[in-house]
């Protein structure tokens, strides 16, 4: 079984575009059926038990990359054999069950699925990765401090929240063993259908389709997020669709004062998932040039940091490399 929608890097692709919109509509529904009901929360309930599973090959799409869409997953690889494991791994369910519901435990035994090890380009362990919204990013290798650990969860915690709109999970203590009630029906927000339509284009291929649809929800509400987070993304794999790679890189090399040149290259890097790559092509870019050829080298910059997500790290540090090289 190959684990989809990837990336350790940052990769920009449809299948990632479309995760992260389901979530963030998932969430938006979560957080409408709670103030419906009075501010409580949202979703079947689960038990706290249910909060740590095991997980193998066969089990990893439904248990770990389609969970990931409504909850942060923390994976654990571990080992029978693996000392420093017997003292990580139980922290880990600790944890898991004091935050509530805020993140899922995953654990996966490497011994019994080297192709999961394989795939995360596991190198030792105990090993420590997420997915989130269908991407997935390493946390930390080894045994490593509480304190640190909580500092890290917290961190991943608030980008789910945040950036894919992820509220986590209702936990029940009562929970165990009981059917849960279908969710009451929630109605649909005043975008929802539009919104849809451009994940819909998306799962199609069809980027013209989802950036009209995108355009369509900003021209009455300038302000939405998901639609802005949308369109940054839609436009940008409608700009390198049908470019050949191989040559539009050797036009950057072979021309580093073409403008356009470069533009086009830093679009590649982001989708390929050299996020800091592109970020510092386009800004060594604004530092050799001026006048329009500067500017246009700038708001293709600002655009790409729209792509990211102005929470990423990256790109608070491209935003002071930027205010530098402008001031």
């Amino acid at each position: 079984m190959q684990p989809r929608n990837m990336s350790m890097s940052g990769v920009v692709d449809l299948a990632a575009v479309k995760a992260a919109q389901e979530a963030k509509a998932k969430a938006e529904q979560a957080r409408a059926e709670a103030a419906r009901q009075g501010g409580g929360a949202a979703g079947a309930a689960v038990s706290p038990a249910s909060l740590v599973i095991d997980v193998d090959e066969a089990r990893f799409e439904s248990e770990v990359l389609q969970r990931s869409t409504e909850v942060p997953v923390v994976i654990d690889f571990w080992a029978e054999w693996c000392e420093p494991c017997k003292q990580l791994s139980p922290l880990l369910e600790r944890l898991a069950q004091e935050y509530n519901g805020r993140f899922l435990l995953a654990k996966i035994d490497v011994d019994a699925n080297q192709m999961l090890m394989q795939q995360f380009g596991v190198q030792g362990i105990p090993a420590v990765f997420a997915v989130v919204a269908g991407q997935a990013l390493p946390l930390f290798q080894g045994a490593a401090p509480e304190a640190q650990i909580r500092q890290t969860l917290d961190q991943l915690v608030q980008v789910g929240e945040e950036r894919f709109g992820l509220t986590g999970l209702v936990v029940d203590p009562g929970a165990e063993g009981r059917q849960a009630p279908a969710a009451a029906e929630v109605p649909a927000g005043p975008y929802d259908a539009l919104l849809e339509a451009a994940v819909r284009a998306l799962d199609a291929g069809d980027l013209g389709g989802a950036v009209q649809a995108y355009k369509n929800v900003l021209s009455d509400d300038p302000a939405n997020t998901e639609a802005k987070l949308g369109l940054a993304q839609a436009e940008l794999l409608q700009r390198v669709q049908g470019l050949d790679p191989q040559q539009v890189r050797k036009d950057a090399a072979d021309k580093p004062a073409d403008v356009s040149a470069q533009i086009a290259a830093a679009d590649l890097d982001l989708v390929g998932g050299h996020v800091e790559d592109a970020f510092g092509r386009l800004i060594d870019t604004v530092r050799r040039t001026a006048g329009d050829d500067r500017d246009a080298a700038r708001v293709r910059l600002l655009e790409l940091f729209e792509v990211v997500g102005s929470d990423d790290p990256r790109v608070t540090s491209a935003r002071t490399a930027l205010a530098r090289v402008l001031f």
